[in-house]
């Protein structure tokens, strides 16, 4: 007996393990082939665009720095055009010691850096900023949110530094118009003394004491320059009501004379030291007035000066100075020798009926 044959299809066997994990896709040599065709072609159907934007890029900052370079070396030429104009007004062909005195080396040099400074701070945020925005343009940068953020920014800035915003503005308007330089001697209302520095936020004064002061050129509403132009010395002579006019005018006038001719008198004043006349008449003074133009800054000095020299030529020709009002006392008349005795009384006199009335009562004697 035969057994039957059972043949069975060929087929792929199961694998023997019992969990089958998923293996890593790797990709293929063709799928890289197909990634580095597709890059290779985006560039060169782009390569023209990004080349046309990188040029202009470059040609921007190129025709800024190049335009930068030659404002700021426009502005250095004018400023030193503008010192060298001055220097050759003040020179000894045109220039007067009036001119010298009101543009030194310093107060120019601190004006002109400050001035030149401005300029070329203004030039250089204008051209750079003007070219940032034309290369974020370029780069296809919508400009618009940049720019209301950056305006929204501006006027926070602007109200939280009003004060830093309005300190600057007046530096710079007080730079411009040359309202005081270094060495002038001015008095601008909060504080006065000589101007030691200027700035453009904060002008440094050294006062009368030796202290210094910071003045923020904002809080300055309005200034007085002593050192500017020439300055005024007068003095008050006070003299008795009766004395000669006309010996008093001759002294004076020979005291302003000679002063004016002596060293170093002659240079401070710049005018001839002039009697004005009188003043005011009292009742028992009057008072004649005396000036003269002198270098800004010189006018007490030249004052006390003058004082002392009158003092001792109105001594010296026996003209006495009094002071204000000042009465003149009267001639006593001498002393009477009873004044001090006082008045006799009249209970003195035991006659008198006062002093009889005053008498005491005697007592009557008894009777016997």
């Amino acid at each position: 007996m035969s057994l039957p044959v059972v043949q069975l299809a060929a087929g792929p066997s199961p694998s023997p393990s019992p969990t089958e994990s998923p293996t890593a896709l790797v990709p293929s040599l063709q799928d890289a082939q197909e990634s580095a065709t597709n890059a290779a072609s985006w560039v060169e159907q782009n390569w023209s665009t990004w080349l046309a934007i990188g040029l202009k890029v470059l040609l921007i900052l190129v025709i800024a720095v190049v335009l930068r370079a030659v404002v700021r070396r426009a502005i250095t030429k004018l400023i030193d055009r503008m010192n060298r104009t001055v220097q050759a007004a003040d020179g000894p062909a045109g220039g007067t010691a009036l001119g010298s005195l009101l543009v030194n080396v310093e107060r120019r040099r601190q004006r002109s850096q400050a001035i030149g400074s401005v300029l070329r701070s203004v030039a250089s945020f204008i051209i750079l900023g003007t070219a940032a925005l034309m290369v974020l343009s370029a780069f296809q940068i919508n400009l618009a949110p940049l720019l209301a953020s950056a305006g929204v920014a501006g006027v926070a800035i602007g109200f939280g530094a009003r004060n830093l915003v309005t300190d600057f503005l007046s530096g710079v308007f007080m730079i411009l118009e040359d309202q005081y330089g270094v060495g002038d001697t001015i008095d601008a209302g909060v504080a006065s003394g000589e101007v030691i520095e200027v700035g453009l936020r904060v002008t440094k004064l050294r006062g009368d004491q030796g202290e210094i002061w910071y003045v923020r050129n904002g809080e300055v509403k309005r200034i007085g320059n002593l050192s500017q132009g020439w300055a005024t010395a007068g003095v008050d002579v006070t003299v008795r009501a009766d004395e000669d006019l006309d010996r008093l005018k001759a002294t004076l006038a020979e005291v302003g004379e000679k002063m004016s001719r002596e060293e170093p008198w002659n240079e401070l004043l710049w005018g001839p030291i002039e009697s004005l006349g009188l003043d005011s008449v009292l009742l028992d003074s009057m008072v004649v007035r005396m000036t003269a133009k002198t270098m800004p800054g010189k006018s007490l000095t030249v004052e006390r000066e003058l004082r002392w020299r009158v003092k001792r030529a109105l001594d010296a020709a026996g003209i006495r100075i009094v002071g204000g009002t000042t009465v003149i006392p009267e001639e006593e008349a001498p002393a009477d020798p009873t004044a001090a005795v006082a008045a006799p009384s009249v209970y003195s006199n035991s006659a008198s009926p006062q002093a009889e009335a005053a008498a005491p009562i005697t007592p009557a004697r008894p009777v016997r």
